[in-house]
């Protein structure tokens, strides 16, 4: 098929998570409910944030941002895999594919970039308090955050063209529920050599640079909190490190389980495992995680539905 570059594959096949009719209705009922509370639980994040003027912070701010990128990250994947369900098939064409691979990374590069700045924000609140305000200006966050954009665009659309370029021949079929780079690579029929290093050497520097960025930032922050004389006053601080803490942990470990292993030594169960844990999981845990730690976001969104009561 020249429209698919030189592919004979017009289409491939998502063979989803199961084969057994009944687990499908089970699988099907179950990411139907992670996706609403994934969608519901961001969304009353993103409206806290908007309509609180407390709120109106740098570190609001991005976590309003990572909201967003969530509910997104989840649209990707999910809802494709329920309209395949519902429809009976399992096809997805070769544009579509590409398409979702290109939305799929740019949001993970997105989340990346943002626990990074999330992790500066808490650096500067906690080493330089009485600077907090000229550090991080608004300016200053949207400016980190237009950059991530950009740099996220720039680098999945290295890939995607890289993927654009292979060729895929009988083997159409898919062991998983959305176009992930690993399977993708394991279908062609072309060299894939010059894909997966691309992979293991630039792909891991967007990963790894952000994440040094996040343990430089916490080591710092474990300084100047075991400076702090009281015990008390040591918990206070790291308690507002813990929700992005239990993030960061989350995201990294399954995103390093996945891509960051040669590609001999994937197997296509802990693969898919791993990327049900990353790309639905830490999304709908997301806001738990920072609302159940949070009072100032747990007051927005009491006294946020207390208003819609009310009306």
């Amino acid at each position: 098929m020249r429209g698919a570059n030189q592919s004979s594959v017009s289409e491939f096949l998502l063979l989803g998570l199961s084969r057994q009719p009944q687990q499908q209705q089970a699988l099907f009922a179950l990411f139907l409910s992670m996706y609403l509370a994934t969608v519901l639980g961001n969304l009353l994040i993103l409206l806290a944030v908007c309509v609180d003027p407390r709120l109106h912070i740098p570190m609001y701010f991005l976590l309003s941002h990572l909201s967003f990128v969530d509910i997104c990250f989840s649209t990707t994947t999910v809802p494709k895999m329920l309209a395949n369900h519902i429809l009976g098939t399992q096809a997805i064409s070769f544009s579509g594919c590409l398409t979702q691979m290109y939305f799929l990374f740019e949001l993970a590069d997105m989340d990346n970039f943002l626990l990074a700045v999330m992790a500066y924000d808490r650096f500067v609140a906690i080493c330089h308090p009485l600077h907090y305000s000229t550090k991080m200006t608004h300016q200053l966050c949207a400016l980190l955050v237009a950059g991530s954009w950009v740099i996220a665009n720039l680098n999945v659309l290295l890939h995607t063209l890289l993927m654009a370029r292979l060729s895929f021949c009988a083997d159409n079929a898919i062991p998983h529920f959305f176009c992930d780079v690993t399977p993708l690579l394991k279908l062609s029929c072309s060299d894939t050599h010059l894909n997966e290093v691309m992979i293991l050497t630039e792909g891991s520097l967007i990963m790894i640079s952000p994440f040094i960025c996040i343990l430089a930032s916490y080591v710092h922050i474990t300084r100047a909190v075991l400076r702090v004389p009281s015990t008390k006053g040591r918990w206070k601080a790291f308690s507002t490190c813990g929700s992005h803490l239990a993030v960061v942990s989350l995201f990294y470990g399954t995103i390093i389980a996945v891509y960051f292993n040669p590609l001999s030594s994937h197997s296509s169960e802990k693969d898919t495992a791993a990327t049900v844990m990353y790309t639905v999981v830490t999304p709908m845990l997301n806001p738990f995680i920072y609302s159940l730690r949070n009072r100032d976001l747990k007051g927005a969104l009491r006294k946020m539905v207390d208003r819609k009561t009310c009306s």
